[in-house]
């Protein structure tokens, strides 16, 4: 029988990023197969590395046609790396956000469950990526990723940011120690947090990274409102692998280039 042919790599995109080379990639149009089945980019997962390579290939030319892709070591920090040359995947540096204002190179973030953050200013031509898991969002992630991008001339009154699809409040269960983390921090983070069952809560990420970004002084902000969790041919998602009892979960890339 004839190999089937991948669909599409599917890319949503953000008009606030209207102008510059973007993409928050799903699972679809990729080549792994079983619990990693269609577009994952993971190179720490346990998939096949040939078809790791082949998604994330068949990613960036999604994006960005002859790019270089380039993504950190993800640790849940609030650390940004400047990227002016591209580097090899063993030589990633230990960090949760890149920024750059080289052409021909793409910065990717990996996610399956997390905020992906797109930075963009158009006029300076200074982009950036980062990663915001609860701990890297409470940590400052977005505001390490917004100041790399200022060093590079960037303007924060220019800086548009557009988050991409991460576990919504619907699916996002934590504990009572959890919410009690982010109200110490600030006692209005009360407002992320919906009661849940006994001693639990439903935590919105989204609206927590939407709020550190208008908090640093973002005036254009896009939210994609697509949960990861709940569209399992659409996206991958760690909590709901895990839920499942599978052995392995996906990861799929946001990418934004020059």
């Amino acid at each position: 029988m004839p190999e089937s042919v991948p669909q599409p790599v599917d890319v949503i995109r953000a008009r606030a990023l209207d102008g510059v080379a973007h993409g928050f990639l799903g699972r679809r149009g990729g080549v792994s197969t079983g619990i990693y089945a269609g577009l994952n980019v993971g190179i720490g997962s346990d998939d096949d590395r040939a078809a790791v390579a082949t998604n994330r290939a068949r990613a960036t030319d999604a994006v960005l046609p002859g790019a270089q892709l380039l993504s950190p070591y993800q640790i849940h920090s609030a650390d940004c790396v400047t990227v002016l040359a591209p580097y090899e995947d063993r030589l990633r540096p230990r960090a949760d956000a890149l920024v750059t204002d080289r052409p021909g190179l793409a910065i990717g973030i990996i996610t399956a469950d997390c905020a992906p953050v797109l930075f963009a200013d158009l006029a300076a031509g200074v982009i950036g990526a980062a990663h915001a898991g609860w701990k890297g969002a409470i940590g400052g992630v977005t505001e390490s990723t917004i100041a790399a991008m200022e060093a590079l001339g960037a303007k924060r009154d220019r800086i548009a940011a557009a988050i991409g699809p991460c576990i919504a409040r619907a699916s996002y269960e934590v504990d009572d120690a959890f919410a009690r983390r982010f109200e110490a921090a600030d006692p209005a983070n009360e407002r992320f947090f919906a009661p849940g069952k006994p001693g639990h809560y439903q935590f919105d990420l989204e609206a927590y990274v939407v709020h550190r970004l208008a908090a640093a002084g973002l005036t254009r902000i896009e939210a994609s409102g697509l949960d990861t969790y709940a569209h399992a041919d659409r996206f991958f998602s760690f909590r709901r692998a895990t839920h499942a009892g599978e052995t392995g979960y996906g990861r799929q890339i946001s990418i934004i280039g020059l």
